[in-house]
């Protein structure tokens, strides 16, 4: 098991008051040195132009390499070292993608900024690269197909638009309905060669525990083993957390832990255990550092006590949410 960490990563700033802010991470790297699982830890190189080109327009780097300072969207702010630090968050999931892909063990990329909302040309939404696109790009140099799973709060709207009509790249997301970016809906499933491997999962508030349980049962499961991929890559977000400030879901600690647990489970049948997990978003810190800590604990075969376990979805809230989605599915998978 390794971590990937930059302490560059720590320097980058939006603007005062900002939920994506420097202390996420601190926390994270607290929590692990207090569990005994900061060990190992790999210092990555930005990313390499090429490979960045791959997913993103020349015009579009160049327009956040010569930005300056100002708003790129009203949430997201640039400032001279964005630019730089952008490429080292890139340039890290890269690095924990492909040492997976070596190790065949779990490796985790504690990037700062989150990427999934920059499309190939725009960022917007706390993302200027979109770091899971291109460490996915860096694994189709070795094998034929690439999932990405991505459990984060929102939908991730630059990570759909990039494969949209691509099917060497699965992606699957769960996502609160109806926020931002206001993406993900059901019946988007991905156009010409890519139509049925792009998989929206949008979930109403207050999904949680059992809901996540369904979903990675009736969808996760099946769409995976037949799809087979060669890597895997989570897009793991913090953020559906009920503690979370930003949404309406509900997963608690002990849930994000068995959802890791679902997704190593399925790395290691389909891929030898190939699984690259990159940071997105989370914006309650204790929770954040807990949810990591939780998943890093599980690639060791460890438990780590939690504090915010109080299920409110014992019944599964998004049941009919996950439903809907399995039946626009069945022309496409086994669902």
């Amino acid at each position: 098991m390794a971590l990937v960490h930059h302490p560059g990563y720590h320097e980058h700033r939006q603007t005062i008051g900002h939920p994506e802010r420097p202390e996420r991470l601190a926390a994270i790297v607290e929590r692990l040195r207090l569990e005994g699982l900061w060990k190992d830890v790999l210092t990555p190189e930005p990313v390499d132009p090429g490979l960045l080109e791959k997913v993103h327009t020349a015009a579009y780097i160049d327009s956040v390499r010569n930005f300056g300072e100002g708003y790129m969207d009203p949430d997201t702010y640039v400032r001279p070292e964005t630019y730089r630090i952008a490429l080292l968050a890139a340039g890290g999931t890269v690095l924990a993608a492909r040492r997976a892909m070596e190790t065949k063990r779990p490796v985790f990329a504690l990037v700062r900024p989150p990427g999934h909302h920059a499309g190939s040309y725009h960022g917007g939404g706390f993302c200027y690269f979109n770091n899971a696109a291109v460490a996915a790009e860096a694994l189709l140099e070795k094998v034929g197909r690439v999932a990405i799973v991505d459990i984060d709060l929102h939908h991730g709207n630059g990570t759909s638009d990039i494969f949209h009509s691509r099917r060497d790249v699965l992606y699957i997301s769960t996502h609160q309905g109806g926020i931002y970016p206001g993406t993900g809906a059901v019946d988007d499933l991905g156009e010409g060669e890519g139509l049925g491997f792009n998989i929206p999962v949008p979930l109403p508030a207050g999904s949680g525990d059992a809901t996540f349980g369904l979903f990675s049962e009736r969808i996760l499961h099946p769409v995976l083993e037949r799809y087979r991929p060669g890597a895997m890559l989570v897009s793991f977000g913090g953020d559906a957390h009920y503690m979370d400030p930003l949404g309406g879901l509900s997963l608690t600690s002990p849930g994000y832990v068995s959802l890791t647990e679902e997704l190593l489970g399925l790395a290691r049948k389909l891929c030898g255990g190939a699984v690259c997990f990159t940071l997105e978003g989370g914006y309650h810190a204790g929770a954040l550092a807990e949810v990591v800590a939780g998943a890093v604990a599980v690639f060791e075969g460890k438990r780590i006590s939690c504090e915010h376990d109080r299920s409110a979805d014992e019944q599964g809230v998004g049941s009919f949410a996950v439903e809907a989605a399995v039946r626009r599915l069945k022309k496409h998978w086994p669902v």
